[in-house]
């Protein structure tokens, strides 16, 4: 493998000036300054902070990369100091901070080219080569309207980056049947942090490319994924359907996730809300759909607890009107312990199912809750724990709600490939719980010290309790906490650093690695 060379011996003698030891001055005449840096201090402090709102790390400069060349000469521009880091920012949709980099050089990964690009991959087989920085909503929206395809797996918010989706897992409803995001990319650019600009795949550098899938930025900067398509279909059966005790929702959304694709709906989540038609923010007015759908509070027998459950489908198909599709429908339903009465459905546009939650942004922006903090918690927890997480966190650590969705639904660790970075429960089954709180605009800061206050005291009770679980999208501020959530793969990540960044240069945000940490230093800590 060559190295990329961007600075000539008179560089890098420069350089090494501009950037002196323990230092992180940047000559702004500097041509990599020059060509890609963001003057604007307004940019600077945006790239401090994050979707989470909580954390505040401003960076030195703020570049604006358009080829991974300009990537590549970024990394290189920081390896010449001993504390200079790099961070590359998609959407800025962290919520710890992770897509930082305290006066280090954050990347607006948003600016980087070239242009979607399909690509056949013999016989019908096709792909699409992306961006790292371009949004899922436009791989969407581009694969959809000019090539009729569209990739399988999904993220239920589309306003996130392929590259940020890709270093930490990327998961939807889709997922129990086609893995999350990560299962479905068969080639990546990457730089690596020493500047290397490298194409890997499972079949080439095969352990790169499985290093940075779910790898959390650690191991290279993620410049071009190319995506599977398949022949995207028009439209959507959107089914909702409510259940007043956990056990019955579990075995009804467990037994759906392991049925044969032939008799599987293309789409299974869940979600809590609370029993209570009085308060607006429980959740209750955001079941019935279509919007207007009326929900009938008599369905719901009173002896039930304060707590209900969504279980949320949906089956492809191609016509509105499909009376195989209404028959397919009833059947796949007629086994399930929901509540009678009380079931929803509509038939959507395939786009408009999967753009579903930007509705729920505009909403959140107009009424101000989307620039609020956002101290949210996202766990794996295997099916093992879930019901006693149910009795003891959504029944009464949660019992008031949150101000925002509280997802459960089950996934299959089958779909998840051993050789990436991304740590799972050991169990096949296990869910997705994310607790996603929206604070509102005149909550003040005692609102968000009470939710993390919470996030933690959910966390404890999950390590007391012995619970299978991983956190996901992690953020850990100790090697201990770290080696733990990796848990047996923690000497793989750590030798792995030490192949791709054993300078500590990449994500420094997310708290794993120093920078100032020697080379050497990877082994002791992997002992």
């Amino acid at each position: 493998m060559m190295m990329i060379a961007y600075l000539d011996r008179q560089q890098q003698q420069q350089q090494q000036r501009l950037v002196p030891d323990g230092g992180v001055e940047l000559d702004p005449d500097h041509s990599i300054l020059r060509a890609l840096d963001s003057d604007a201090t307004g940019d600077v402090d945006a790239a401090a902070r994050d979707f989470g709102g909580m954390v505040f790390l401003k960076p030195a400069r703020f570049l604006r990369p358009s080829t991974a060349d300009d990537v590549a000469g970024a990394v290189v521009l920081a390896s010449r100091s001993s504390r200079l880091t790099v961070a590359a920012r998609g959407n800025g949709h962290s919520v710890c901070g992770q897509a930082m980099a305290d006066g280090g050089i954050v990347l607006d990964m948003r600016t980087l080219g070239p242009t979607m690009e399909i690509v056949r991959c013999g016989g019908t087989a096709a792909a699409v080569d992306v961006p790292a920085g371009a949004l899922w909503t436009e791989v969407l929206s581009w694969a959809v309207r000019n090539h009729g395809m569209a990739p399988v797996s999904w993220t239920d918010y589309l306003g996130l980056t392929v590259g940020g989706t890709l270093s930490n897992g990327g998961i939807s409803g889709q997922a129990f049947r086609h893995g999350p995001q990560v299962a479905n990319v068969t080639e990546l650019e990457v730089v690596t942090g020493d500047g290397e600009r490298l194409v890997c795949s499972p079949s080439s550098a095969s352990d790169l490319f499985f290093a940075v899938l779910g790898g959390l930025g650690q191991f290279g900067v993620i410049t071009r994924a190319r995506i599977p398509l398949v022949p995207a279909p028009k439209m959507v059966r959107w089914i909702r359907v409510v259940y007043g005790a956990f056990d019955e929702y579990a075995r009804d959304a467990e037994w759906l996730v392991t049925r044969d694709d032939s008799a599987a709906f293309d789409y299974v989540e869940g979600f809590v809300f609370r029993n209570d038609a009085s308060d607006p923010v429980s959740g209750w007015s955001s079941v019935p759909i279509p919007a207007g759908s009326a929900f009938d509070p008599a369905r719901i027998p009173a002896d039930l607890s304060p707590i209900l459950y969504c279980l949320e489908l949906a089956l492809h198909h191609d016509h509105i009107q499909d009376d195989n599709v209404d028959e397919r429908v009833k059947e796949m339903l007629r086994p399930l312990r929901y509540l009678r009465g009380l079931e929803f459905a509509a038939d959507v546009s395939y786009v408009e199912f999967l753009s579903r939650v930007g509705r729920v942004e505009e909403e959140a922006r107009a009424s101000g809750t989307w620039a609020t903090p956002h101290p949210w918690l996202n766990l794996l927890v295997s099916s093992s724990d879930i019901a006693d997480f149910d009795r003891t966190v959504f029944k009464r650590v949660l019992s008031r709600g949150i101000g925002g969705p509280m997802l459960v639904y089950p996934l299959r660790r089958s779909k998840w490939d051993e050789r990436m970075s991304v740590a799972v429960p050991d169990g096949e089954l296990f869910y997705l719980v994310a607790l996603l709180r929206f604070v509102t605009p005149h909550a003040g800061e005692a609102a968000v010290k009470e939710a993390v206050a919470q996030n933690q005291e959910i966390l404890r009770h999950c390590r007391n309790k012995g619970y299978d679980f991983k956190v996901y999208i992690p953020h850990y501020e100790s090697e201990a906490d770290w080696g733990r959530h990796f848990d047996g793969d923690w000497t793989r990540f750590i030798e792995r650093k030490r192949r791709y960044d054993p300078m500590a240069i990449l994500s420094p945000g997310q708290t794993i690695f120093s920078r100032a940490r020697p080379p050497a230093a990877f082994a002791a800590s992997a002992s």
